[in-house]
């Protein structure tokens, strides 16, 4: 059976924070999307087939109405564009949106990186010692972007939130305890209340997948 092709179609992985950032999205979004696992641990990533549609061999990878996207941020822009959802209020809010998501690749992907070196491969303690320190200062500095405010920018959820958070749901498994900063703790509740909302391990799932929330 041939796949629509203005049908939101995501390849993702079962462990993969970056996956989890655009099934968010969706998720919130209350959108149909098929998803289509990559199973890491087999090497999927690396055949010739996933290849075929992103190139550097990771999740995920969208496709929509004759295109391919890769990169979780770049998804997570390129569907605020066209569906609508979690851009941001004023022209202002839509590029700070996006300037958090920079930030973020840079950044709290330590938070990922110190989570993976915990949990899949085990490294020497001066790895760790390098990256936990860059995870701590990452999760410090949204903290103090959220002091008296409910969400990274403007007034409203937005992608900057999702994928900030996208990352650090995973800080429990890298040894960061989340109660340590009251703001994200605050923060992360609030994600918790939103229609849609699931933590990664009940929302991907382990095999491919319709999804369709308003049929």
């Amino acid at each position: 059976m041939t796949q629509d092709p203005s049908r939101l179609t995501l390849y993702g992985s079962f462990t993969s924070s970056s996956s989890y950032k655009p099934m968010l999205y969706l998720a919130l979004s209350r959108l149909p999307f098929s998803f289509r696992t990559v199973n890491l641990k087999n090497g999927v990533q690396k055949q010739p087939e996933y290849l075929a549609i992103n190139r550097y061999g990771q999740v995920p990878t969208l496709r929509h109405n004759g295109l391919t996207i890769v990169q979780s941020n770049i998804i997570l822009d390129y569907l605020a564009r066209t569906t609508g959802h979690f851009a941001g209020e004023t022209e202002q809010d839509k590029w700070t949106a996006r300037e958090w998501l920079s930030w973020e690749a840079d950044n709290i992907t330590n938070v990922a990186k110190v989570r993976h070196y915990s949990r899949f491969r085990k490294v020497d303690d001066a790895v760790m010692d390098y990256f936990r320190p860059l995870a701590l200062a990452a999760v410090t500095l949204v903290d103090k972007a959220l002091e008296n405010k409910d969400w990274l920018v403007g007034n409203t959820l937005t992608i900057a939130d999702i994928g900030c958070w996208g990352r650090m749901v995973f800080m429990a498994e890298g040894g960061l305890d989340i109660t340590t900063w009251p703001n994200v703790y605050a923060w992360s509740k609030r994600l918790k209340d939103q229609p849609g909302f699931a933590l990664p391990y009940d929302l991907i799932p382990s095999k491919d997948k319709e999804f369709d929330p308003c049929a």
